[in-house]
């Protein structure tokens, strides 16, 4: 299976899939907005009306289960199955998803892991996981996602931000706090869940043996070369709806959000007060 496989299949499945009006791009603007820490954020404002998936209403039917077969790319093992995200502001999003029901607030198993590492051996990118819907989860069915990345493409905007935060154990960033991120020496299955337990129980999120559930909301940042546990408090302030990849420094608004504060505290203030670090004054 030659490289980048996975990554052709997806763009052959999207071409099938926009006919079909199976997939419903996202139309978006983008700004960029200065963070702290020499650090640059991805902002993107979302054109139209907020789809019914990003507004908090009600239950949500399960998307996966069946899943909607136009969006497959391709099964995975016994359990998992490649599928397209619906509603991608960039062309290639894809979706891990267990075949059969798996809690997405449930420890991630090896199963999960080798079934991404799987995928990961030739299509790389940024993977990214939302534990609950207080990370910015929108199915409680379990997923976890990839963003493809080219080699040489930077991964995602604040990448340099967890390469400083891999080397440098003097930084006083009070995002430390909440946040841990280790450099990976290898990249297979028992060494990614390995790091993950590793990272989860330092954040005092608990242990799949001792813990019948993480204790806390969180979110997975993964690429080849590190990995980034982030506790959460909240999903979202301002109006602002925060998963794992605001943390990778991708930011998105919609019609609710307030534009004016954003740009007045900053974006590393959102992320503080999602994972519940707000200033006091």
């Amino acid at each position: 299976m030659g490289r980048d496989h996975l990554w052709e299949q997806a763009l052959v499945c999207t071409e099938h899939a926009l006919r079909s009006g199976a997939i419903v791009p996202l139309a978006t603007t983008l700004e960029d907005l200065p963070g702290e820490d020499a650090t640059t954020f991805e902002l993107r404002h979302l054109a139209g009306a907020t789809p019914k998936h990003l507004q908090q209403a009600g239950p949500k039917p399960n998307p996966f289960r069946p899943w909607d077969q136009r969006l497959e790319v391709e099964q995975i093992g016994d359990d998992h199955v490649v599928i397209l995200n619906k509603f991608p502001v960039q062309i290639g999003h894809m979706l891990l998803i267990t075949r059969e029901w798996a809690p997405q607030n449930g420890w991630l198993n090896a199963s999960d892991w080798s079934a991404l590492t799987s995928v990961d051996r030739n299509t790389t990118g940024l993977w990214f996981f939302n534990s609950n819907p207080n990370a910015g989860a929108s199915q409680p069915h379990r997923h976890l996602q990839l963003l493809p990345r080219h080699d040489g493409e930077r991964v995602c905007p604040r990448e340099e931000w967890f390469l400083r935060f891999c080397s440098d154990d003097n930084d006083q960033n009070r995002l430390r706090q909440l946040i841990r991120v280790e450099q990976l020496v290898e990249f297979n299955a028992s060494v990614l869940q390995a790091t993950y337990e590793r990272l989860c129980e330092n954040l005092s999120l608990g242990s799949p043996s001792n813990d019948s559930l993480p204790r806390f909301a969180y979110n997975i940042l993964l690429t080849r070369s590190w990995m980034a546990v982030i506790r959460r408090k909240r999903e979202g302030v301002h109006g602002f709806s925060v998963n794992a990849l605001g943390f990778a420094g991708c930011l998105l608004s919609t019609d609710v959000s307030n534009l004016s504060w954003l740009k007045e505290a900053g974006p590393d203030e959102l992320l503080r007060a999602v994972i519940g670090l707000e200033d006091s004054n």
